[in-house]
């Protein structure tokens, strides 16, 4: 007989003379003439109730069906006598497919989110990250959804790379070497040339340079894998592997950039809103009791635009006593991103024309700027709750102006000549972004910590499971 899913006969529209589940022991409560266990399968938040009759001649197994037990029951889905749910099931067979003992870590208590990081292995059994690591699935099903409707071509960029997109040096060293013995040039320094793919490599912060090779011949792409960030950051919102989604657009400017920013927040709240809902209910209601009002009301707004030197403009103008003083050609910091969004704006905000100097090479320089003042096409897309969710940019398709933004932040151009071959080669004008998707998951599900939305965090001095 098939298996049926927890989450199926929940909604089934009529009783079942036969019907077969696998799954968790979340709680049991005996009573003289049967048992009542409480089964889960992960597929939703809610578990089935499966009632054991002391006649069944399996009945002895019961006894060893403690929280944590695997199981497997078959028997009859019946309209249920108690309350707050419509179906239970009295079972016909029961058997103990494997056994947890007294020392399983999640009893019918609550725990502390750190407690649960102690042991990832098991914390998706529990009711709060059953309900996170389900809306993951749906919300990477969704990413794949919006490109796609839109005719974006998925590529797969690579995850060890010698270039640097964003020229900040954070990444890991990939090498086969032997570090105790390494081999070394004639001047000390260790011969990368010796190294697997002969020069240095590392895990790759973005795959955005690889994707604008790919824009310049298929228009509109997109990529969705992990990246590596060797920042020493012990905050909630940074992990030092995390999954980004990048789309890149040929013929593409700034304005159409933010507005495909926008548009890609709001599909995937819906997107989650319509299929997540038993999920964001337990979390209006655990998590943040304001997320559904949050969610909605950032679908029925329409997000507010403002350029970084109004946004400067606006902090000075708060009055605020700012942990980190506010001046142009400062980099926004959290509690300024936080301001613009919370308090000021009330609601998503794109910030737009930053600073040149602290921003990426490969940005486009805005013409007509004072030299002491010179910005490029670049945005941040800041929500309520989190700062910065998105970070994009116009990309610099004149081949003169990109060498001048090389060497002003000190870049080889040898490394990037088959970047430099895509201005020489039919450039255009083009556009891309990036979504952090642990921070959009922050967002949805209103979870606080970086460390509680992705499988198994990887942060400084954590690389457990």
């Amino acid at each position: 007989m098939n298996r049926t899913l927890v989450k199926d006969a929940l909604v089934s529209t009529q009783a079942l003379d036969a019907i077969f589940l696998q799954g968790w022991v979340r709680t049991r409560r005996d009573a003289k003439a049967f048992s009542f266990v409480e089964l889960n399968d992960g597929s939703c938040l809610k578990g089935i109730q499966v009632i054991v009759d002391a006649t069944l001649p399996d009945y002895a197994a019961v006894s060893r069906a403690s929280t944590g037990a695997s199981i497997a029951v078959h028997g009859k889905l019946v309209p249920s006598q108690g309350q707050g749910q419509k179906w239970e099931v009295v079972a016909d067979k029961f058997e103990v497919l494997g056994e947890a003992d007294a020392t399983y870590p999640l009893q019918k208590k609550g725990h502390t989110l750190e407690f649960l990081r102690e042991i990832a292995h098991l914390r998706p059994r529990s009711n709060l990250f059953g309900a996170v690591f389900r809306v993951r699935s749906r919300l990477a099903y969704a990413v794949h959804q919006f490109f796609q409707e839109k005719s974006f071509c998925y590529v797969h960029t690579p995850i060890i790379t010698a270039s640097d997109a964003e020229g900040a040096g954070d990444m890991f060293r990939v090498t086969t070497l032997d570090l105790a013995q390494p081999p070394k040039t004639e001047d000390g320094a260790i011969d990368s040339t010796q190294d697997f793919f002969g020069k240095k490599t590392f895990l790759t912060v973005s795959g955005q340079l690889e994707a604008e090779i790919f824009a310049t011949a298929l228009s509109n792409v997109y990529t969705f894998g992990p990246t590596f960030r060797a920042e020493n950051s012990h905050t909630s919102r940074h992990a030092s592997e995390f999954w980004m989604i990048e789309p890149e657009m040929a013929f593409c400017d700034l304005q159409a950039d933010m507005a495909l920013a926008e548009e890609f927040v709001k599909y995937l709240i819906r997107d989650a809103k319509q299929h997540c809902a038993a999920d964001l209910e337990f979390f209006s209601k655990f998590v943040d009791k304001d997320l559904l009002a949050r969610l909605d009301f950032v679908l029925e707004r329409p997000f507010q635009r403002c350029s970084y030197t109004e946004a400067i403009e606006i902090l000075i103008a708060s009055g605020r006593s700012w942990e980190h003083p506010v001046a142009w050609g400062d980099n926004l910091q959290s509690e300024h991103e936080r301001f613009l969004s919370e308090e000021h704006f009330k609601c998503p905000v794109t910030v737009y024309n930053y600073p040149r100097a602290i921003k990426a090479f490969y940005m486009r320089k805005n013409d007509g700027d004072a030299p002491e003042r010179q910005t490029v096409a670049a945005m941040d897309l800041l929500v309520p709750g989190i700062g910065e969710i998105i970070g994009g940019s116009q990309r610099e398709e004149r081949l003169e102006v990109l060498r001048e933004g090389m060497a002003l932040h000190h870049l080889d151009e040898k490394s990037y000549w088959w970047y430099l071959d895509l201005r020489r080669y039919g450039t255009v004008p083009h556009a891309g972004f990036g979504l952090g998707f642990e921070r959009m998951l922050m967002f949805v599900t209103g979870v606080a910590n970086i460390r509680d939305v992705i499988p198994f965090a990887r942060t400084p001095g954590t690389a457990e499971f």
